[in-house]
């Protein structure tokens, strides 16, 4: 049988290139432009990609962004926040910021407690894409949910690995959190928060059980209600549960943002 010389030359390549790879390690395609130029050749722009960081976290606050790249002026190796090294998203945040329009906004734990984290994510995301110096005529948000936002709007699972705009929006407000995070830690030391930004690991889950909560705490997250019956018991109530997004949630504390 006579084998085609081209086809084992790739064979060959390919195979290399596998191995290559790191065990255990499986290549992952980079985000593209590919939906925003689609938009673009109907005739439809600004586009817009927004994303949020901080969902997770007993303490500060969520942080949305919302970025319109220009087609001609991308920065390299824009990704999915998570995929990318402290030192390289700071470089690519201020890459970002120097040839994009972009905005930023904040969902304060305060709001969190009264409205849930969904629904406080949600409302920060559309408000940095109302934020934008120019309103976009579409929008692409990350996640299974739309946003209220003056536009079409296309959620997209998992678009910070998908979407270049909803990336570069992942890099910004990732690098903000994380930088306000390290100005709140002067503001409240002891909690670790320069270097765990706010999130649940075994330190800070420590400092919270010895410290008792912060003003920048989440009240109604479970490590916060553990604490605050430890250090504060008798502002100790009946918790609403974060996460039920169709019941109302009360509260003591009344801000506007």
């Amino acid at each position: 049988m006579i084998r085609d010389k081209s086809a084992k030359k790739t064979d060959k390549k390919a195979g290399k290139e596998q191995a290559e790879l790191p065990k255990g390690v499986i290549a992952v395609a980079p985000p593209s432009f590919r939906r925003e130029r689609a938009l673009i050749k109907r005739g439809v722009w600004p586009v817009a990609g927004c994303d949020e960081a901080g969902r997770g976290p007993l303490a500060g606050p969520v942080v949305a962004a919302a970025v319109i790249l220009d087609p001609k002026r991308i920065p390299k190796g824009i990704d999915d926040s998570k995929r990318l090294t402290a030192e390289r998203r700071e470089e690519l945040f201020e890459e970002i910021c120097a040839t994009s329009s972009f905005a930023v906004a904040f969902a304060s734990p305060a709001r969190i407690d009264r409205d849930n984290i969904l629904r406080a994510s949600l409302w920060a995301l559309a408000r940095s894409v109302r934020a934008l110096p120019e309103l976009p005529k579409h929008v692409f948000v990350d996640g299974r949910d739309k946003i209220d936002a003056p536009c079409d709007c296309d959620a997209v699972i998992g678009g910070d690995g998908i979407v270049m705009s909803i990336a570069a929006a992942s890099i910004i407000a990732k690098v903000t959190r994380d930088r306000l995070m390290s100005a709140l830690a002067l503001d409240c030391p002891g909690y670790g928060f320069e270097t765990h930004k706010g999130y649940a690991v075994p330190e800070h889950r420590e400092a919270l059980d010895r410290l008792g909560p912060s003003i920048h705490h989440r009240r109604f997250f479970a490590p916060v209600i553990a604490a605050r019956q430890k250090h504060f018991p008798e502002t100790v109530e009946v918790e609403p549960d974060l996460f039920t997004v169709d019941g109302e949630i009360a509260s003591d504390i009344s801000i506007t943002i």
